[in-house]
């Protein structure tokens, strides 16, 4: 149905996302008003992102004042549906050609990334006498995307709905530690190369919004000008992993069950459908790629772009979509905030969270060395 792929719901369910929609808006205009007269105060000083203050300004708001169910399902709306317009709108600000070079140079760092990340995760799993369905859950969750995966993941090795809370919370941690942290990282590391920073963050933060707003913050603070920004890089390596997700899953499941069956403590798991894990978006983001490179090459050959849209419109029509793409990832970000609950992760045990930090620090560390080798050689 077209409402439940536009909006994750019925049309009569459609209002109920209304207020929480609008509680992340509130969240992102305040946030720019504060990050405007920070900025102004610091003068040449300093910028801060606004994305760093709207997430901080959800959280504030989710974890002081309480989050009513009443908004949940908008944030929630926030969090999957307008996070996912937005990376799609992203596309338009960068050509096919950028999109194939950053993926295929792409390939190699987040497959290592996910192997590393795998083996570690599992490895500290047994060494702690952790459930292995726990540990395979923040395996996929770290190494792959977060909490989607995670999700994917729980139907196939039959995870609690506690098991699948734990280990969400336990990424959803070291996720946000890095989505603060590693612009700057990145930027120490890699300030001669707005791409090679968007290639360590694709590869080494959990979630995708996550990543979209690590690159958000390091444009936004940093002041990026060329054509391949940060966030562009990472989106486009962040999609790569997403991709990933339908090989990856069904592979940890069968893995899973295997090692369940020869143990005796399962006779099997549930299938799982690797074309269903195959995350749609990604294919909205390339058709937006291929229209900007279709669009240019009309301009640039003299003409029009698709014969019907002249030099002034087309630039016009890239800077609206490029705009209304800042909204919609604001709004997004926005609704991270609102959505994380530190009660939650209080809940968590310690073991987990020693593997949830350690997993997060390997895959870090690797996708580090794997772009500082690699990376030179992406030629845009």
């Amino acid at each position: 149905m077209i409402e439940d792929a536009i909006f994750g719901c019925t049309w009569r369910e459609v209002p109920a996302l209304i207020p929480g929609t609008a509680l992340a808006v509130v969240v992102v205009v305040v946030a720019i008003q504060l990050t405007n007269l920070i900025n102004n105060a610091l003068g040449d000083r300093g910028v801060i992102s606004y994305i760093i203050v709207a997430i901080l300004t959800g959280i504030l708001v989710r974890n002081i004042i309480g989050l009513h169910s009443i908004f949940k399902p908008g944030v929630g709306f926030c969090l999957k549906k307008l996070l996912r317009v937005g990376i799609i709108m992203m596309g338009i600000r960068l050509s096919i050609y950028n999109v194939l070079v950053i993926g295929a140079w792409g390939i190699p760092i987040v497959t290592l990334c996910i192997l590393v990340g795998l083996i570690v995760t599992t490895y500290f799993t047994r060494l702690l006498k952790l459930p292995e369905r726990l540990g395979t859950l923040i395996a996929v969750g770290t190494s792959i995307c977060g909490a989607s995966a995670i999700v994917a993941m729980a139907p196939g090795i039959k995870a609690n709905e506690e098991e699948v809370s734990y280990a969400v919370a336990n990424i959803t941690i070291f996720g946000l530690v890095a989505m603060f942290a590693y612009p700057y990282l990145a930027h120490l590391i890699f300030s001669d190369s707005t791409t090679m920073a968007g290639l360590f963050i694709g590869t080494s933060i959990h979630e995708t919004a996550q990543v979209a707003g690590a690159g958000l913050i390091y444009d936004q603070t940093f002041q990026t000008t060329s054509n391949s920004m940060a966030a562009d890089a990472a989106m486009v390596t962040k999609l790569v992993r997403n991709a990933l997700m339908a090989v990856v899953i069904p592979i940890m499941a069968f893995i899973y069950t295997r090692r369940s069956i020869k143990s005796g403590v399962s006779l099997g798991g549930a299938k799982i459908n690797p074309l269903k894990l195959f995350p749609m978006f990604v294919f909205g983001f390339i058709i937006m790629a291929i229209l900007r490179s279709i669009g240019d090459a009309g301009i640039n050959g003299g003409g029009e772009a698709f014969a019907i849209i002249s030099s002034g419109s087309w630039s016009d029509v890239i800077s609206n979509v490029k705009q209304w793409s800042g909204y919609f990832l604001g709004t997004a970000m926005a609704g991270v905030g609102l959505g994380t609950s530190l009660a939650t992760m209080k809940s968590l045990g310690m073991k987990p969270f020693y593997v949830g930090l350690f997993s997060a620090t390997v895959v870090g560390v690797t996708s580090l060395i794997l772009v500082l080798i690699l990376g030179p050689y992406v030629r845009l």
